[in-house]
């Protein structure tokens, strides 16, 4: 039964964040990208032919776009070009067709430009198929692994996918796709989605046939051919659990991958929604360093394999498999909004840690994050998770979107109430699932399941740079407590609640709450009916903030 002390404290967790209302209009900002909402791209068919330790590709593109409003007459595509600037290398577009005949394009500015020749009617289906070749720069990875092989692998983050794909290459338009690989048949093809074909050639070349028929984001699509050796070891609601490493590292990688995707995968399912996608693979790659979540098809980097199943690299699996929900299913329609995908994901392995090893481990990995964020803001005080402007888009993280991200959604489930904070994310992801939402998106659903006004929480954490900076001191007589509490960060107001545990002489404990803002410092007084030996602030890992605190 909850003492009429923990009612309080949870009460003033509640009116800390509940009470305050700000502009939070940048739930919606959008980044720099030429968006076209007219024109919805559906699918993209990518025939390629790769060539034996050779770094140039040939691909034809086959765009399948639905023109939803009228006076379109063009078809604008990313696409580096080749130039001097990257000592040669980049995509020569050699012709621009539809099945009607040849369509004149203009290729500039890294962007594919292509006539129609008329308006497309409203509502209308056209597919147009891109012929070109070239030597990707950077977003297709050309070259020998760890053991000397030949081997091909995608890196598409975070809009390097114009690299080698012809895309409308930003997470606001996702689509279906296929890739239909020609390579020399000592190695296997990976990519997203199911296998559809697999066919020898003759002359030492095999044709493989991917096919995803979930629309995702472009930074999602996969690619990867290698000397692989590949273990089906599982399935999960009808759907394949795959391992694919390097031949040379099978043993070594089958053991590692064997746990904890299952695992993951029914933890995630039962938490938050389904799992859309058709299979789950664990791939070795040397285009990454940690992990990349591409949609159904995982790529980590080459020391992934190591025989003993590292923690360090299961956790990188726990959170790749977090994507395939956050970021994947469910993606930022803008980049500024990246903290969906990174900060869910983050916060989604701690949970599954929580799950799988306990609430110790799920605390250490919150203060170890929360530790991560004090020495970044120790150096860098303003940086926001949600910024109004994103000048590069191929740059568009910062570590603390991970870490802060997390912290925000922790103190959020810690105001709400767990089962009413899981609520609500099951409703926002159940809305936007294979679609692009914003932060509002998710600001609206957690105040409908909690009635609270959640604008100044918002505000404070993802919209302002900094984190609270405390200097407190405790002083107690006999059986009376007096703390008190200053903020001393330069800047930025924050509206919190602050936990502190008393231990007293029995060696029981209490807990009790102070608020604070940015510009009164606080006293208060607690009675309790005995002496007190020992006062500890946030002792159940509740707040984002840097502190002393101390007996006077």
């Amino acid at each position: 039964m909850p003492t009429l002390r923990s009612i309080l404290l949870v009460t003033a967790l509640l009116v800390s964040h509940a009470t305050f209302a700000q502009d939070t209009a940048y739930d919606w900002v959008g980044d720099i990208y030429p968006k076209n909402e007219g024109i919805d791209i559906l699918n993209y068919a990518f025939d390629i032919q790769l060539t034996d330790n050779s770094e140039r590709i040939q691909v034809v593109a086959s765009i399948d776009a639905r023109y939803e409003s009228e006076g379109q007459n063009q078809l604008r595509l990313d696409l580096v070009q080749q130039s001097d600037e990257l000592e040669g290398k980049g995509m020569t577009v050699d012709r621009v067709y539809t099945e009607e005949g040849e369509l004149a394009y203009e290729h500039k500015d890294n962007q594919l430009f292509i006539d129609l020749g008329r308006e497309a009617d409203k509502g209308e289906r056209i597919e147009v198929s891109v012929q070109y070749h070239g030597i990707p720069a950077i977003g297709l990875i050309l070259g020998a692994n760890k053991h000397g092989d030949f081997t091909v692998f995608s890196d598409n983050w975070s809009s390097k996918a114009r690299n080698w794909l012809a895309t409308v290459d930003h997470p606001y338009d996702k689509a279906t796709s296929e890739f239909i690989v020609t390579a020399p048949d000592r190695m296997q093809v990976v990519s997203n989605g199911l296998l559809m074909e697999e066919t020898d050639l003759g002359n030492g070349l095999r044709r493989t046939h991917w096919k995803n028929a979930i629309p995702i984001s472009t930074w999602l699509f996969a690619l990867g051919a290698a000397e692989f050796a590949v273990q089906y070891v599982d399935t999960f609601d009808g759907k394949s659990i795959q391992t694919w490493v390097y031949r040379q590292d099978r043993d070594a990688g089958f053991y590692d991958f064997a746990v904890p995707t299952k695992q993951a995968l029914a933890y995630y399912t039962d938490l938050i929604g389904p799992f859309v996608y058709e299979k789950l693979a664990n791939i070795q790659s040397n285009s990454v360093g940690g992990g990349m979540e591409a949609a159904s098809s995982v790529f980590y980097g080459d020391r992934s394999v190591t025989g003993n199943r590292d923690r360090r690299w299961q956790h990188v699996i726990i959170h790749e498999i977090a994507h395939q929900w956050f970021g994947n299913a469910v993606t930022e329609y803008d980049w500024n909004h990246l903290w969906l995908s990174e900060g869910f994901a983050t916060y989604y392995t701690l949970l599954f840690r929580e799950y799988a090893y306990g609430v110790d481990d799920f605390k250490q990995g919150l203060r170890d994050a929360r530790n991560r964020i004090i020495d970044h803001y120790n150096k860098d005080y303003d940086f926001q998770i949600i910024r109004d402007e994103l000048p590069d888009l191929d740059d568009v993280s910062g570590g603390m979107i991970y870490q802060k991200g997390a912290w925000t959604l922790h103190m959020l489930r810690e105001m709400m109430g767990t089962e009413t904070y899981h609520d609500g994310v099951r409703a926002y992801y159940a809305e936007f699932i294979n679609s692009t939402a914003h932060t509002g998106d998710f600001r609206r659903h957690m105040e409908d399941v909690s009635g609270l006004d959640l604008s100044k929480f918002f505000g404070q954490w993802l919209h302002q740079g900094g984190i609270p900076r405390l200097q407190g001191s405790w002083e107690s007589d006999a059986a009376t407590l007096t703390v008190h509490l200053e903020q001393v960060q330069p800047k930025y107001s924050f509206e919190i609640a602050v936990e502190f545990e008393v231990t007293l002489i029995d060696g029981s404990k209490e807990l009790v709450v102070l608020q604070s803002n940015s510009r009164t410092p606080t006293t208060e007084t607690f009675s309790f009916d005995q002496a007190i030996t020992s006062v500890s602030i946030d002792p159940n890992t509740r707040l984002l903030a840097e502190w002393e605190f101390t007996e006077r």
